[in-house]
């Protein structure tokens, strides 16, 4: 075949198609790549032949892919035996996301140099007013970036799906194992962006713990955890459930009867799909890619977890605010949470001047809060009120200041801090 291009880019090309071959599931792995993208035209029809296949449920392998192929293009524009060398050529699919990521940056760098030869030609025509010319260079400019997926959609197209919606008895929310609040708010709801903020101290992580092995009762859950190592995390599960002191279970001050307790509880809980990874710095990306392919493999995920916030790793591009900067976070923690219909819940800081401040928490007080705030469904604050303290421990504020769908509301939750358990208390008489 006459290639088209450097060898570098036709190598890439190659191997990512290859990938699809080998297996047709990466294709969710790659689902940014344009068929545009590919340098080659040939590369082009052929990456759009497997699409074609994949959104309809055929499947994508050489036999399809060649017969379709030849079905729509002239058979002497391609030997055959090249579908089979493009499978033969990529031994794995460990780099095809890689191999894609190079695919399309080069496109785009491909696309804005062409682009930037037709806005030099723009310089040249006779437009009546400078806005003309903006205009003009901003339509040609947008063509670099990637297409935008999604379609709008008349309320007649979408009848059926709306009465099959009502129709659908099955639930999006999931409950967490808290009553009052699951009775209020039916638990926690898939598609949402869940945000727990609190003050140092208060059990943050405990409460996601807990509330874990609730929410697992339903579906797979995945907690990413980049202050404590998985031991620890399971110290916290393990001392909730048995009441062994957690100081004891850290310290590994342990005897029989309490080791066999452990050993009985872990025999149940390692049941629930729960799953853990303790690495710091972790990325929005690597959360994406992680939680797709734990859908492919285990069906539906219940909810991803992250703590927290603040401390992920989190690009700055030049000029941009780490207030910006964690807004694309944000809004691709929602992106995910709605495209997986899965809860997405992130622990977030607070500003250090709420550390002074014993007073209710507002959606201010959330560390960098613009884009926090404004893509949550939920935004919910632990602290604790000096005034309000019982003998059995430590009281803890629950305060649900952003409820997009559930509106606000208050809870009092008592903080058992030697066994990292919450219970839920009678709210405080007014007057």
């Amino acid at each position: 075949m006459n290639s088209t291009g450097t060898i570098e880019d036709i190598s890439a090309e190659q191997s990512v198609l290859g990938a699809v071959f080998l297996d047709a599931n990466v294709l969710d792995d790659i689902s940014f790549l344009e068929e545009r993208d590919f340098r080659n035209p040939i590369h082009q029809q052929i990456y759009k032949v497997m699409k074609y296949l994949d959104r309809h449920d055929y499947p994508v392998d050489v036999v399809t892919v060649t017969e379709q192929y030849i079905k729509y293009k002239k058979t002497d524009q391609l030997d055959t035996s090249y579908f089979i060398k493009l499978a033969e050529s990529c031994p794995t699919t460990a780099n095809v996301v890689h191999h894609a990521n190079i695919i399309r940056s080069k496109a785009i760098r491909r696309r804005g140099s062409e682009i930037g030869n037709k806005i030099t030609d723009l310089a040249r025509e006779d437009f009546e007013t400078d806005e003309e010319y903006f205009s003009a260079v901003e339509s040609l400019a947008a063509e670099i970036r990637p297409d935008v997926k999604g379609k709008m959609r008349s309320l007649q197209e979408t009848r059926q799906n709306y009465f099959n919606h009502l129709l659908d008895k099955s639930v999006e929310y999931i409950e967490t194992g808290f009553p009052q609040f699951d009775g209020w708010a039916k638990g926690i709801y898939r598609g949402d962006l869940f945000i727990s903020a609190g003050r140092p101290s208060v059990g943050k992580t405990a409460k996601l713990l807990q509330r874990t092995m609730g929410v697992a009762e339903t579906g797979p859950v995945l907690i990413w955890s980049q202050e404590m190592d998985e031991n620890q995390l399971k110290d916290r599960m393990v001392s909730n459930i048995t009441g062994i002191g957690f100081n004891r279970i850290r310290n590994k001050e342990l005897n029989p009867k309490q080791y066999a307790l452990i050993e009985e509880t872990y025999n149940r809980i390692e049941k629930l799909p729960i799953f853990l990874q303790d690495s710091s710095g972790v990325t929005i990306e690597e959360v994406r890619a992680t939680a797709r392919r734990f859908k492919r493999k285990y069906g539906d995920l219940a909810m991803v977890a992250v703590d927290y916030l603040q401390i992920m790793n989190i690009p700055q591009a030049k000029g941009q605010t780490r207030s910006e900067a964690i807004g694309k976070v944000t809004q691709a923690a929602k992106q995910i949470a709605r495209e997986l219909k899965c809860c997405f819940m992130m622990l977030s800081q607070m500003t250090r001047d709420s550390d002074k401040n014993p007073k209710k928490p507002t959606l201010s007080e959330l560390k960098e809060s613009g884009s926090i705030e404004q893509d949550a469904d939920v935004v919910e604050f632990l602290w604790v009120d000096p005034q309000d303290t019982d003998s059995k421990g430590k009281v803890v504020q629950q305060f649900i200041a952003k409820g997009r769908n559930t509106g606000l509301n208050e809870f009092r939750l008592l903080f058992r801090g030697w066994k990292q358990q919450f219970i839920e208390l009678e709210k405080k008489k007014r007057g």
